[in-house]
Order: structure tokens, then sequence, then C-alpha cells
């Protein structure tokens, strides 16, 4: 199993989700609460702002763990992990991801999402009711 962190960022009461530009084909071009791989020895916290640096070149907060899910691809299962986190500072620019975008919470589902993301998405707009 792959432990994956992602960050739920929020701004103006919209929520940020990006699209993805690699990956295997249940994965690719989908949008997902972006983040990535927790590496060894590294705590989660660390991991999602130290993801977020990379692929979008802005300084973020974990403040905390919201929920995860645990999804099997068909070539790998991962436990994907949402963090609640604040923007500090930067100009949000993609590298591995196609676009990116601020969406209404409720709108979140209207989105192509990556299939483990659907899980988080759905639990975002029931906590936001």
């Amino acid at each position: 199993m792959i432990k994956v962190v992602a960050a739920m960022i929020m701004k103006d009461g919209k929520v940020f989700i990006a699209r993805r530009k690699t990956g295997d084909a249940s994965v690719i071009y989908k949008w997902e609460f972006p983040g990535g791989k927790v590496e060894e020895n590294e705590n989660e916290f660390d991991a999602i702002e130290r993801e977020i640096k990379e692929e979008f070149n802005v300084l973020v907060k974990a403040k905390k763990f919201i929920i995860n899910n645990i999804y099997e691809y068909p070539n790998k299962t991962v436990d994907l992990r949402l963090y609640e986190c604040d923007y500090l500072k930067g100009d949000f620019i993609p590298h591995d991801h196609k676009e990116f975008c601020w969406v209404d919470i409720d709108d979140l589902i209207d989105y192509d999402l990556a299939p483990a993301d659907i899980f988080l998405a759905n639990y975002i707009i029931n906590m936001y009711k």
C-alpha cells in the first residue's frame, strides 16, 4: 500500500484542485486534491508541505488531518490522506499538473476527479453543509 497525502487548501470559500498531466490511465487528466507520496522517515505534515512546494511553488502549512480513503487502483493500492492546509505565500505555478482552479465546495463532484479523490470530495461537501 502506498501512503499518499493530499491538500485541501481553502480561499474565499473555495477549494483548490488541480488536473493531472501525468499518471496511468486511471488518473491522467483527472482532477484531484494535490499532493504526493510520503517519503521514508517523513511525517505526513512535512510531506504535504513539501509536495505542494514542489508541485506549485507555494508554501502551505498543514493544520490537521481530515480523512483518508484506501482505494484499489488496477495496479496499486493507495491510502490517500487528506489534510487541511493554510496557504502562506507564493504564486501558484503548476509543475506536475496541466491546470488548477478554485471551485465552490458544492461543485467539487462535478469535476472528473481521480477515483480515490471522489470519496474525499463527497466527505468535504457533507462536512460544509
